[in-house]
């Protein structure tokens, strides 16, 4: 193996902590005004009837946008693309970027329209069996209202795979700030005078802003060109067709998970849906700036790796990819689940959203937590499979995990009514649990492809974690006990801090390479700043 050949896998590991690095701060930015969003939605409208419906029409546009044009289009896409700007053919690359966006715009469209006229079969029999007919009528009313958005996201979600192949993160990872500053616009300004059909309209409003704020970066792409042409013949659009089928499957499967969740706890007691419906997002906040960095960023040097007929270096890249996840959710994890009554009471109590509304929100994020790890994981070895122009074996593995969430979600519903327990809490437990599964299912087939995943290095990296973590968990129970008649905001940031402290030191402790090596970049732009 030649110097060149041995530098590459470290600079393509660099390459991957950068764009990880430069996703993750746009992510954590948009996680925070997400947040508001979620915040000032929650007190117009609290858990009631109109919540209920809002939330549950805007799932469905973003199950839309989730089957056909976000995670299954770009697991198709990139790795196809990634493969021809590698081997240097741009302008078939091009072709096959301008047939992939047509036939996005069409069958959006198509699906958006048939969607509209059989809304109400829609919102009956998929979103919310338990709905009574006041909250079905309100529901069909708002998915209506916000069905153009699964168009322009679809286009905005291929724009995203383009940017991403061409190594261009920033604007992409910006995107979702845009949508929920609409929605913040939405919550302040529209709700008040319009309702929450006014919130709806803001749902549209903020796609528009995903789509637009990419413009920019796509016009600097070099050799770009658009052709007016399906592409039905192109062997590329066909293989991206290929790869896309069982992805859509597995996109539908994660999709089944979520709305068997949704159903069941729309038959629950009042407040059930919404208490899971804004506990989940509170989980994904550090999944999606922990894993779906990484995962974003990782996916296009994993393609060009296959590409070049280099397993032995995507090897390297994935299971550094994987200690950095590790690294960062279990402290995550914990700190989730010991902070989460007052996390829950700062984010959304006020207004319409009372005590009572915390304690069914908390519950449910208490167990949703307990599967960041597990979320984290499947994230980023699913990336890995896509990579290998593989998407079939993580939708079998994510079929039978569905197949067991039901089981478990009809079994912990039932144990925890026996106990006396919200029932709700069930179906979060359920869901991290069956996560957890389908991870191990995943990293043991991946091993077998791989011929090995650097294992000693990866729990390694999960050790030294959890010695963090359990620091941490101490110095937070303390605090927490301490703090417990003080504000919520002193209580939660407080905790952050001395949370990240604590972690922090346990890590120089254990002389972690990932702290040293951001320890050596924040000198390094100090001194170019100095």
């Amino acid at each position: 193996m030649t110097n060149t050949e041995n530098t590459q896998a470290p600079s393509a590991n660099r390459q991957i902590a950068r764009a990880a690095g430069t996703v993750m701060v746009a992510m954590v930015f948009s996680q925070l005004v997400g947040l508001l969003a979620k915040t000032l939605t929650a007190r117009a409208f609290g858990t009631g009837l109109e919540s209920d419906a809002f939330l549950a029409a805007n799932r469905f546009s973003e199950i839309i946008f989730n089957l056909v044009a976000g995670g299954a289009l770009g697991s198709a896409f990139i790795p196809t693309f990634t493969g021809m700007l590698v081997k240097e053919k741009r302008q078939d690359a091009w072709r096959l970027a301008s047939s992939i966006a047509n036939l996005v715009v069409l069958i959006l469209t198509l699906v958006a329209l048939f969607s509209a006229i059989f809304a109400p079969w829609i919102v009956h029999n998929i979103l919310a069996r338990g709905f009574d007919a006041e909250k079905v009528a309100l529901t069909v009313q708002l998915l209506r209202i916000q069905l153009p958005s699964a168009v322009i996201f679809g286009l905005s979600g291929l724009l995203m795979g383009i940017l991403n192949a061409h190594q261009s993160f920033l604007l992409p990872a910006l995107a979702p700030a845009l949508y929920q500053l609409s929605w913040v616009f939405g919550a302040l300004m529209l709700a008040p005078r319009y309702g929450v059909q006014g919130m709806s309209w803001s749902i549209v409003v903020g796609a528009s802003l995903h789509l637009l704020v990419q413009i920019p970066a796509l016009f600097r792409l070099p050799e770009r060109r658009y052709q007016f042409s399906l592409g039905l013949k192109i062997p590329a659009v066909r293989e991206v067709g290929r790869l896309m089928a069982p992805r859509l499957l597995g996109v539908a499967v994660v999709q089944l998970n979520f709305l068997l969740n949704t159903n069941l706890a729309s038959l629950m007691p009042q407040g059930s849906y919404t208490g899971i419906s804004l506990a989940f997002p509170v989980m994904l906040m550090p999944e999606i700036a922990i894993a779906q960095s990484i995962a974003i960023a990782a996916l296009p040097t994993f393609s060009a790796q296959v590409a070049r007929g280099r397993k032995d270096h995507m090897r390297t890249s994935l299971a550094a990819s994987l200690r950095g996840a590790l690294l960062l959710a279990i402290p995550a994890s914990l700190g989730l689940i010991l902070l989460r009554q007052p996390l829950v009471a700062l984010l959304y109590q006020r207004g319409e959203f009372g005590p009572e509304s915390t304690a069914i929100v908390a519950w449910a994020l208490l167990w949703y937590a307990a599967g960041l790890v597990g979320h984290s994981v499947v994230e980023i070895i699913s990336r890995a499979f896509y990579a290998l122009h593989d998407t079939k074996t993580p939708v079998v593995i994510g079929i039978i995990t569905m197949g067991l969430n039901l089981v478990l979600s009809l079994l912990f519903t039932r144990l925890f009514v026996m106990i006396g327990w919200m029932p709700h809490g069930g179906l979060a437990l359920a869901n991290s649990l069956a996560t957890f599964l389908e991870m191990i299912g995943l990293l043991v087939l991946m091993r077998r492809r791989l011929e090995g995943l650097d294992e000693k290095h990866i729990w390694q990296g999960g050790l030294q974690a959890g010695v963090g973590a359990a620091a941490m968990g101490a110095v937070l129970w303390g605090w927490i006990s301490l703090s417990a008649d003080w504000s919520v905001l002193v209580v939660v940031s407080g905790g952050l801090a001395l949370g990240v402290a604590a972690y922090a030191l346990l890590l120089a402790v254990q002389r972690t390479p990932e702290l040293g090596a951001l320890w050596g970049i924040i000198k390094r732009r100090v001194a170019r700043k100095a």
